[in-house]
Protein backbone atom coordinates (compact mmCIF):
# COMPACT_ATOMS: atom_id res chain seq x y z
CA UNK A 1 0.00 0.00 0.00
CA UNK A 2 1.58 3.44 -1.17
CA UNK A 3 -1.33 5.65 -0.44
CA UNK A 4 -4.35 5.83 2.56
CA UNK A 5 -6.69 8.31 2.80
CA UNK A 6 -8.30 8.94 6.44
CA UNK A 7 -10.62 11.13 8.82
CA UNK A 8 -9.62 11.96 11.65
CA UNK A 9 -12.42 12.89 13.92
CA UNK A 10 -13.39 15.71 16.45
CA UNK A 11 -14.18 15.25 20.17
CA UNK A 12 -16.44 16.91 22.91
CA UNK A 13 -16.43 16.52 26.60
CA UNK A 14 -19.91 15.21 27.64
CA UNK A 15 -18.22 16.11 31.35
CA UNK A 16 -14.88 16.83 32.59
CA UNK A 17 -13.74 17.14 36.04
CA UNK A 18 -10.79 17.10 37.65
CA UNK A 19 -10.05 15.28 41.02
CA UNK A 20 -6.64 16.65 41.52
CA UNK A 21 -3.72 17.87 41.37
CA UNK A 22 -0.82 15.11 41.53
CA UNK A 23 2.48 15.79 42.58
CA UNK A 24 4.42 15.75 39.38
CA UNK A 25 2.15 18.20 38.65
CA UNK A 26 -0.11 16.30 36.36
CA UNK A 27 -4.13 16.35 37.00
CA UNK A 28 -6.49 13.38 37.85
CA UNK A 29 -9.72 13.87 35.89
CA UNK A 30 -12.69 11.98 35.26
CA UNK A 31 -14.45 12.92 32.14
CA UNK A 32 -16.89 11.28 29.70
CA UNK A 33 -15.27 11.57 25.96
CA UNK A 34 -17.87 11.33 22.48
CA UNK A 35 -16.29 11.42 18.97
CA UNK A 36 -18.37 13.32 16.26
CA UNK A 37 -18.62 13.78 12.84
CA UNK A 38 -16.76 16.47 11.70
CA UNK A 39 -13.47 15.61 10.77
CA UNK A 40 -10.09 16.28 9.67
CA UNK A 41 -9.08 14.70 6.13
CA UNK A 42 -5.48 13.18 5.84
CA UNK A 43 -3.85 11.63 2.81
CA UNK A 44 -0.31 9.84 3.62
CA UNK A 45 2.02 8.54 1.21
CA UNK A 46 5.06 6.76 1.13
CA UNK A 47 7.87 8.90 -0.48
CA UNK A 48 11.16 7.35 -2.01
CA UNK A 49 13.40 10.17 -0.29
CA UNK A 50 13.72 9.80 3.01
CA UNK A 51 12.30 12.07 6.10
CA UNK A 52 8.74 13.53 6.21
CA UNK A 53 6.75 15.95 5.15
CA UNK A 54 3.53 17.60 6.23
CA UNK A 55 1.77 19.77 4.20
CA UNK A 56 -1.22 21.56 5.32
CA UNK A 57 -4.27 24.16 4.33
CA UNK A 58 -3.60 26.09 6.96
CA UNK A 59 -0.64 28.69 6.81
CA UNK A 60 -0.01 29.38 10.45
CA UNK A 61 0.34 25.51 11.45
CA UNK A 62 3.94 24.43 11.93
CA UNK A 63 4.96 21.34 9.34
CA UNK A 64 8.07 20.22 10.94
CA UNK A 65 8.60 18.66 14.94
CA UNK A 66 6.33 20.61 16.52
CA UNK A 67 3.13 19.22 15.06
CA UNK A 68 1.73 16.01 16.12
CA UNK A 69 1.47 14.33 13.04
CA UNK A 70 5.05 14.55 12.29
CA UNK A 71 5.64 13.84 15.61
CA UNK A 72 3.47 10.44 15.35
CA UNK A 73 4.47 9.36 11.64
CA UNK A 74 8.63 9.89 13.17
CA UNK A 75 7.76 7.88 16.30
CA UNK A 76 6.50 4.23 14.13
CA UNK A 77 9.29 5.12 11.65
CA UNK A 78 12.02 5.22 14.61
CA UNK A 79 10.20 1.83 15.93
CA UNK A 80 10.24 0.17 12.31
CA UNK A 81 13.43 1.31 11.00
CA UNK A 82 11.76 2.83 8.26
CA UNK A 83 14.19 3.39 5.17
CA UNK A 84 11.82 5.43 3.22
CA UNK A 85 9.90 8.80 3.32
CA UNK A 86 6.35 9.90 4.10
CA UNK A 87 4.45 12.20 2.54
CA UNK A 88 1.52 13.96 4.98
CA UNK A 89 -1.71 16.09 3.53
CA UNK A 90 -3.43 17.56 6.19
CA UNK A 91 -6.59 19.07 5.39
CA UNK A 92 -7.57 20.87 8.42
CA UNK A 93 -11.60 21.33 9.22
CA UNK A 94 -11.68 21.06 13.33
CA UNK A 95 -10.89 24.48 14.80
CA UNK A 96 -7.51 24.88 16.30
CA UNK A 97 -7.20 25.34 19.74
CA UNK A 98 -10.23 24.81 20.28
CA UNK A 99 -10.69 21.84 23.26
CA UNK A 100 -12.16 19.47 20.35
CA UNK A 101 -8.46 17.20 20.06
CA UNK A 102 -8.13 18.63 16.81
CA UNK A 103 -4.25 17.98 16.57
CA UNK A 104 -4.99 14.82 18.84
CA UNK A 105 -7.35 13.23 16.65
CA UNK A 106 -4.69 13.97 13.32
CA UNK A 107 -1.57 12.24 15.30
CA UNK A 108 -4.04 9.04 16.30
CA UNK A 109 -5.11 9.35 12.23
CA UNK A 110 -1.36 8.97 11.56
CA UNK A 111 -0.59 5.93 14.06
CA UNK A 112 -3.85 3.73 12.28
CA UNK A 113 -2.96 4.75 8.75
CA UNK A 114 0.76 3.70 8.91
CA UNK A 115 0.25 1.02 10.87
CA UNK A 116 -2.27 -0.33 8.08
CA UNK A 117 0.42 1.20 4.72
CA UNK A 118 3.06 -0.71 6.45
CA UNK A 119 2.15 -4.15 8.00
CA UNK A 120 3.40 -3.16 11.19
CA UNK A 121 0.44 -5.48 13.05
CA UNK A 122 -0.25 -3.32 16.00
CA UNK A 123 -3.68 -3.64 17.57
CA UNK A 124 -5.14 -0.92 18.75
CA UNK A 125 -4.43 -1.28 21.92
CA UNK A 126 -0.43 -1.31 20.70
CA UNK A 127 -1.57 1.92 18.71
CA UNK A 128 -2.99 3.32 21.82
CA UNK A 129 0.59 2.64 23.83
CA UNK A 130 2.23 4.97 21.74
CA UNK A 131 -0.53 7.49 21.74
CA UNK A 132 -0.35 8.56 25.12
CA UNK A 133 3.75 9.48 24.58
CA UNK A 134 2.28 11.70 22.12
CA UNK A 135 -0.69 12.91 24.54
CA UNK A 136 -3.02 12.40 26.89
CA UNK A 137 -6.06 12.41 24.18
CA UNK A 138 -4.18 10.75 21.70
CA UNK A 139 -5.07 7.01 22.77
CA UNK A 140 -9.11 8.03 23.17
CA UNK A 141 -8.98 9.40 19.45
CA UNK A 142 -7.53 5.98 18.48
CA UNK A 143 -10.37 4.31 20.20
CA UNK A 144 -12.88 6.89 19.18
CA UNK A 145 -17.00 6.59 20.60
CA UNK A 146 -18.23 6.94 23.99
CA UNK A 147 -15.73 6.21 26.50
CA UNK A 148 -14.74 7.29 30.40
CA UNK A 149 -11.56 8.71 30.62
CA UNK A 150 -9.45 8.64 33.66
CA UNK A 151 -5.89 9.11 34.74
CA UNK A 152 -4.41 11.64 33.41
CA UNK A 153 -7.00 10.72 30.31
CA UNK A 154 -5.26 7.65 29.41
CA UNK A 155 -7.15 5.05 31.03
CA UNK A 156 -10.12 4.65 28.89
CA UNK A 157 -13.60 2.09 30.01
CA UNK A 158 -16.07 1.71 26.80
CA UNK A 159 -19.03 2.97 27.46
CA UNK A 160 -22.47 2.55 25.36
CA UNK A 161 -22.86 4.90 22.36
CA UNK A 162 -24.69 8.38 23.18
CA UNK A 163 -28.47 8.61 22.53
CA UNK A 164 -29.31 9.80 19.27
CA UNK A 165 -29.46 13.62 18.76
CA UNK A 166 -27.72 17.05 16.96
CA UNK A 167 -25.00 19.15 18.44
CA UNK A 168 -24.13 22.53 17.61
CA UNK A 169 -20.64 23.98 18.20
CA UNK A 170 -19.62 27.46 18.01
CA UNK A 171 -16.27 28.93 18.67
CA UNK A 172 -15.77 32.18 19.60
CA UNK A 173 -12.80 34.28 17.88
CA UNK A 174 -10.94 33.68 21.08
CA UNK A 175 -7.64 31.72 22.13
CA UNK A 176 -7.75 30.04 24.96
CA UNK A 177 -4.27 28.17 26.93
CA UNK A 178 -5.04 24.74 28.28
CA UNK A 179 -1.81 25.26 30.75
CA UNK A 180 -3.19 29.15 32.20
CA UNK A 181 -7.10 27.25 32.62
CA UNK A 182 -5.29 24.46 34.41
CA UNK A 183 -2.92 25.84 36.44
CA UNK A 184 -5.98 28.83 37.98
CA UNK A 185 -8.15 25.96 38.43
CA UNK A 186 -6.28 25.19 41.82
CA UNK A 187 -8.35 21.64 41.25
CA UNK A 188 -7.30 20.47 45.29
CA UNK A 189 -9.39 23.17 46.93
CA UNK A 190 -12.72 22.61 44.90
CA UNK A 191 -15.77 21.82 46.86
CA UNK A 192 -17.51 19.34 47.00
CA UNK A 193 -20.65 20.97 44.76
CA UNK A 194 -18.19 22.48 41.94
CA UNK A 195 -17.74 18.96 40.58
CA UNK A 196 -19.92 17.56 37.91
CA UNK A 197 -21.55 14.05 38.54
CA UNK A 198 -19.91 12.16 36.19
CA UNK A 199 -21.35 9.19 37.25
CA UNK A 200 -25.02 10.20 37.07
CA UNK A 201 -23.68 11.04 33.14
CA UNK A 202 -22.33 7.77 32.69
CA UNK A 203 -25.93 6.51 34.26
CA UNK A 204 -28.14 8.56 31.79
CA UNK A 205 -26.19 6.98 28.63
CA UNK A 206 -26.69 3.41 29.82
CA UNK A 207 -30.34 4.56 30.47
CA UNK A 208 -30.25 6.28 26.34
CA UNK A 209 -31.59 9.02 28.45
CA UNK A 210 -30.82 12.00 26.35
CA UNK A 211 -32.76 15.00 28.28
CA UNK A 212 -31.46 13.59 31.50
CA UNK A 213 -27.89 13.53 30.47
CA UNK A 214 -28.01 16.92 29.02
CA UNK A 215 -29.20 18.34 32.38
CA UNK A 216 -26.51 16.87 34.62
CA UNK A 217 -23.41 17.33 31.61
CA UNK A 218 -20.89 19.82 33.50
CA UNK A 219 -17.19 21.03 32.93
CA UNK A 220 -15.21 22.28 35.80
CA UNK A 221 -12.53 24.06 33.72
CA UNK A 222 -15.72 26.48 33.43
CA UNK A 223 -14.70 28.06 36.83
CA UNK A 224 -11.76 29.71 35.22
CA UNK A 225 -12.39 30.04 31.52
CA UNK A 226 -15.72 31.58 31.43
CA UNK A 227 -14.76 34.37 33.89
CA UNK A 228 -12.13 35.06 32.08
CA UNK A 229 -14.00 34.75 28.56
CA UNK A 230 -17.26 36.10 28.84
CA UNK A 231 -18.48 35.20 25.08
CA UNK A 232 -18.09 31.63 25.99
CA UNK A 233 -20.96 32.10 29.22
CA UNK A 234 -22.86 34.07 26.71
CA UNK A 235 -22.93 31.26 23.75
CA UNK A 236 -24.19 29.05 25.97
CA UNK A 237 -26.95 30.91 27.28
CA UNK A 238 -27.78 31.96 23.41
CA UNK A 239 -27.91 27.77 22.88
CA UNK A 240 -30.16 26.86 26.10
CA UNK A 241 -32.13 29.83 24.99
CA UNK A 242 -32.57 28.92 21.15
CA UNK A 243 -33.77 25.46 22.64
CA UNK A 244 -30.21 23.18 23.45
CA UNK A 245 -31.43 20.39 26.54
CA UNK A 246 -27.54 21.48 27.34
CA UNK A 247 -25.02 23.25 26.55
CA UNK A 248 -21.63 23.29 28.00
CA UNK A 249 -18.27 24.60 27.01
CA UNK A 250 -15.68 21.78 25.88
CA UNK A 251 -12.15 20.52 26.93
CA UNK A 252 -10.37 24.08 28.14
CA UNK A 253 -12.29 26.08 25.71
CA UNK A 254 -12.83 27.78 23.99
CA UNK A 255 -15.79 26.00 21.79
CA UNK A 256 -19.13 25.82 23.07
CA UNK A 257 -21.58 22.97 22.32
CA UNK A 258 -25.40 22.50 22.44
CA UNK A 259 -27.20 19.13 22.43
CA UNK A 260 -30.91 19.47 20.34
CA UNK A 261 -33.35 16.63 20.01
CA UNK A 262 -34.79 17.13 16.90
CA UNK A 263 -32.69 18.12 13.45
CA UNK A 264 -35.29 21.51 13.23
CA UNK A 265 -34.33 23.16 16.42
CA UNK A 266 -30.72 22.54 15.69
CA UNK A 267 -31.12 23.95 12.24
CA UNK A 268 -32.93 27.14 13.65
CA UNK A 269 -30.65 27.74 16.76
CA UNK A 270 -27.38 26.98 13.95
CA UNK A 271 -28.89 29.97 11.69
CA UNK A 272 -29.22 31.89 14.80
CA UNK A 273 -25.55 31.35 15.62
CA UNK A 274 -24.57 32.24 12.30
CA UNK A 275 -25.98 35.65 12.04
CA UNK A 276 -24.90 36.54 15.30
CA UNK A 277 -21.24 37.89 16.58
CA UNK A 278 -20.64 36.08 19.07
CA UNK A 279 -18.99 33.00 17.24
CA UNK A 280 -16.88 32.86 14.37
CA UNK A 281 -16.98 29.07 13.97
CA UNK A 282 -20.51 27.33 13.97
CA UNK A 283 -20.96 23.92 12.88
CA UNK A 284 -23.89 21.42 13.12
CA UNK A 285 -22.67 18.37 13.71
CA UNK A 286 -24.01 14.17 15.34
CA UNK A 287 -22.56 12.16 17.52
CA UNK A 288 -20.20 9.25 15.56
CA UNK A 289 -20.92 6.19 17.77
CA UNK A 290 -18.44 3.29 16.91
CA UNK A 291 -19.54 0.07 16.50
CA UNK A 292 -17.70 -2.82 18.30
Amino acid sequence: MDKIQLKALAKINLGLDVLRRREDGYHEVKMIMQTISLCDELELRRRKQPGIQVRTNLHYLPTNENNLVYKAARLLMEEFQIKDGISIQLQKRIPVAAGMAGGSSDAAAVLWGMNQMYGFGLSRRDLMGRGVRLGADVPYCVLRGTALAEGIGEELTILPPMPKCYILLAKPGISVSTRFVYENLHANDLKAEQHPDVDAMIQAIKEKDLELLASRMGNVLELVTVPSHPVIGEIRTCMLEAGALGAMMSGSGPTVFGIFDTQAKARKAYHAMRAGWLAKQVYLTVPYNVRR
